[in-house]
């Protein structure tokens, strides 16, 4: 049998056979049998709007791998700044092509002291570290004007680099003005994730920025985070770069995507759910309330995964190893108990409704002594790797600008009457 599908207008009888390639149609064979019908898609649930070869991912097997590399694979022997090397060119680099990555974005980490000095330093003094950054991607675009030269491979490779190397500088600039700190310049000695690790604490005394496991835990969490298909900011980087927009101003449009609680947001609210079910005595309680409709397991079920998040299992372990310099996060021991009492009942199980990458992530990250507004901005920074990607890719295959149709559902034609004779 043919791996086709055919469609028949009812109308005129006229019928269209359409392969399907990659588990997918093209619209272009509908758009010939239905002109000017169509698909009716809120939230693009079935609809796939690109091609990418950038990241894999099998929610029913659950299944994510970057370039064909599985996620475990690389968070177990890989770095950050490898696999974002991965993500933007295609292939893990050489040992040469390594050291001349790993250089260029560790020499590009600094911001120019008018977006610190006059920029960051004029935002309200309890401004959320999402929003200043969100703004600050933003005006990166002032700063180098030649960004706007899309089409030159060079110039692309040079905003590429900026980009990841400045965004950790950014959040921790944004987090210490938020507490009222001093800025911290970059340390170019230091590691990727180390270097933030610094800029972010010193000279705090109740964090170990300098330890070494905090630094890999935190390393790990960027390659878990770094790319995950076509999700909201991802698609956002992409719809903002159709438009042939510089890449900070697509990343910007993309951070205020992660911005949103539905999707930045979701290991805070994990950690609002532990910290309202209060013990593990009132975790049974909590589990039937949920089950009665009156509250929602937050950290279970995947808009995608309908298995458990290969994500997760990773971070469990990562857990461990961060509890053991920090000490265990109080919550943990409500975390484990939830979870255990979630997978053993099958109102859950029947649902499919697995830890995510989240369940796990927020405790981390509060262990490490981030405050719950730096959530979304600890998940910006590795993502930056995975939206620059995409946007490089759609710029190479010559996407068309993003514009979806609609259905319209208003008013019929009126005709317009003065004020006085409403």
């Amino acid at each position: 049998m043919a791996d086709s599908i055919t469609i028949t207008d009812n109308r005129t009888g006229e019928s269209l056979e359409i392969p399907i390639q990659h588990g997918g149609v093209s619209s272009e064979g509908w758009r010939k049998v239905l002109p000017d019908v169509f698909f009716f898609d809120p939230a693009f649930m079935a609809t796939a709007a690109c091609e990418s070869a950038i990241s894999f991912l099998d929610g029913e097997a659950g299944i994510l791998r970057y370039r064909g590399y599985p996620i475990d694979q690389l968070a177990e022997k890989s770095t950050y700044l490898e696999v974002a090397y991965l993500l933007i060119h295609g292939d893990l680099p050489t040992a040469a092509e390594f050291e001349r990555w790993n250089h260029e974005v560790t020499y590009h980490t600094f911001i120019h002291e008018n977006l610190r000095k006059r920029f960051m330093e004029g935002f309200h003094y309890d401004a959320h570290p999402m929003g200043m950054l969100v703004s600050a991607v933003a005006a990166l675009s002032t700063f180098y004007e030649e960004a706007k030269q899309i089409h030159d491979a060079g110039v692309r490779r040079k905003q590429i680099v900026r980009l990841i190397a400045k965004m950790p500088t950014l959040a921790a600039c944004a987090y210490r003005f938020s507490v009222g700190m001093p800025f911290v310049y970059p340390d170019n000695s230091l590691s990727f994730a180390a270097n933030f690790l610094k800029m972010m604490y010193e000279p705090k005394e109740e964090v170990p920025w300098s330890d070494p496991v905090l630094a890999r835990a935190l390393d790990v969490l960027f390659i878990l985070h770094a790319d995950h298909e076509q999700n909201c900011s991802t698609t956002a980087m992409r719809v903002v770069g159709s438009a042939h927009a510089d890449p900070y101003t697509a990343c910007s449009a993309a951070c205020a995507a992660l911005y949103g609680p539905r999707h930045g947001g979701a290991n805070e609210q994990v950690i609002r759910m532990l910290e309202s079910i209060g013990s593990i005595d009132a975790v049974p309680e909590f589990v039937k309330s949920v089950k009665g409709g009156k509250g929602r397991l937050q950290g279970f079920g995947h808009r995608v995964y309908k298995n458990y998040d290969p994500r997760a299992t990773i971070i469990k372990t990562t857990a461990d190893q961060v509890f053991s310099v920090m000490g265990k996060n109080p919550l943990l021991d409500i975390a484990l108990k939830l979870e255990e009492v979630a997978l053993s009942d099958d109102y859950f199980v029947s649902r499919r409704l697995y830890p995510n990458v989240d369940f796990y992530s927020g405790l981390i990250y509060q262990a490490m002594g981030f405050p719950i507004d730096m959530f979304p901005v600890l998940f910006a920074i590795p993502r930056t790797s995975g939206w620059l990607a995409h946007w490089e890719e759609l710029l190479e295959q010559e996407s068309k600008i993003a514009r979806p149709r609609q259905l319209y559902v208003g008013e019929d034609e009126r005709a317009y009457r003065p004020i006085d004779q409403r």
